[in-house]
């Protein structure tokens, strides 16, 4: 699975209003409710807070992934958040995240959780991708930047 699959220009909130953790996660779950025409609110949020509990997953300069698993989804799925403010996130750096690439998997399926988290992972090791990306005005744009960066990767591999 690729992040192009999982971060769809429909999974991606340019322009977020949160101004915290908690807010922005309320912010990614509603949106991923909304476009997914789903009432999974509750058990998203509780994956979330559930994972987040244990460690802090502002791990990068301005960059956060948010990620849980619940079995009120069928599959690895997401929502991409870009903010221009920047959330105070309580990140290991205590800076404010401005990307935020939230993943919910099944408990059943942890490889493909951890083979998406891989290739994040992989694209955020290039400081070219979150810059670019962060700079994005719209989905679709955010989304061909996703796109761009996958196929240099696997054109490595």
């Amino acid at each position: 699975m690729f992040l192009q699959d999982v971060f769809s220009p429909d999974f991606i909130k340019v322009n977020l209003e949160a101004e915290d953790k908690e807010e922005v996660f309320e912010e990614l779950v509603d949106h991923f409710c909304q476009v997914h025409e789903s009432n999974v609110r509750e058990e998203l949020l509780a994956a979330l807070k559930e994972r987040e509990a244990k460690m802090s997953t502002g791990i990068k300069k301005g960059i956060a992934i948010p990620h849980g698993s619940t079995n009120a989804v069928d599959t690895v799925c997401g929502v991409l958040g870009i903010s221009r403010k920047g959330i105070d996130y309580d990140a290991l750096d205590d800076q404010p995240v401005y990307l935020l690439f939230m993943l919910i998997g099944r408990h059943e399926d942890s490889e493909t959780h951890l083979r998406v988290l891989k290739r994040l992972a992989e694209l955020l090791e290039n400081p070219e991708f979150s810059i670019e990306l962060q700079s994005q005005k719209d989905a679709q744009t955010a989304f061909r930047v996703i796109c761009k960066y996958e196929n240099i990767l696997a054109a490595r591999d």
